[in-house]
Formats: structure tokens, sequence, C-alpha cells
């Protein structure tokens, strides 16, 4: 019954539709978040290449090496797939046709920059966490770009 009198309500006055380009029209987007993610994998590689294996037989020093590099490439995981996260909100929800026809290449921009977090995750490489840097550099200038502004790009690092 009810749902027959909500039917006819809304055959007599339809809901206007509503249009968001995202999920939630929250409309705030800043790949500030994906860079400082990818700046902790960067940091966090440099930290684990710069480990220095300890004698066999000092078991403290062994344990603290194992206890610290489990720790570093557990942030390096979690900070990697942070990123990668905030790059794929941003490519799906704020990007646009629009975006795509000033800027022809921007998937593959966003494709390998998240390729790059997975890279991240995979391997214990210092070029693949520089290239995601790399690519959001990009993302950040064509960002600041398609909202008319001028923001410069730093890290904090």
């Amino acid at each position: 019954m009810l749902n027959r009198i909500l039917k006819a309500i809304d055959q007599v006055l339809p809901a206007p539709a509503a249009h968001a380009h995202c999920d939630g029209p929250c409309g705030v987007y800043d790949p500030a978040s994906a860079r400082i993610a990818a700046e902790a994998v960067l940091s966090m590689t440099k930290k684990l290449l710069a480990l220095e294996l300890p004698a066999a037989d000092d078991k403290a020093a062994y344990v603290k090496y194992h206890n610290t590099f489990a720790r570093y490439t557990a942030i390096k995981e979690e900070q990697a797939h942070i990123a990668k996260t905030e790059l794929l909100v941003l490519w799906t929800d704020y990007f646009k046709p629009v975006h795509l026809e000033a800027n022809p290449d921007l998937h593959d921009i966003f494709w390998n920059a998240t390729k790059e977090c997975s890279y991240a995750k995979v391997e214990l490489s210092l070029q693949h966490s520089e290239n995601l840097m790399g690519h959001i550099e990009k993302i950040h200038n064509i960002f600041w770009s398609s909202k008319g502004r001028e923001v410069t790009y730093y890290t904090a690092s």
C-alpha cells in the first residue's frame, strides 16, 4: 500500500535529478594526501636500504635489526596502499572527460602512478619510489591547473 502511494507521489512530483562528480559531492580533493603517503614510502625505502646487517653472533642486535626491518616494511606497505587509494579516488572521482581532453596522457600518468604503488609494495626499490614521486608531481600540476590555480609542488622531506 505504502509503495503504491509513494509511486503515485513520485509520478506527480518527481524528484529532480542530482548530479555529483563523486560518491559524495564534498568537492574536497587534493593530491597532497597521495604525496605525503608516497613520501613515507620513499623515506622507508631509503631507511630499509640503509640498514646494516649485524653480526650473526650478536643476537640482541640481530633481533633489533629484524624488528626495525619489519616495522619499516609495514609502514612502507601501508603508505603505498594509502597512496594508491588516494590516487584512485582522485582519478576516478575528480577527473572528468574535459580534463582528459586537456591532458591526453592523464590516464597513463595515473595508471603508471598506481602501478608504482604496487611495485613499491612488492619490491624494495628506490627507483620505483622515486618514479612514484615523479608521477605524483605531474598529477599535482595537472590537478591544480584544472582548478585554474598555480600551487607550488613541494615535498616535506
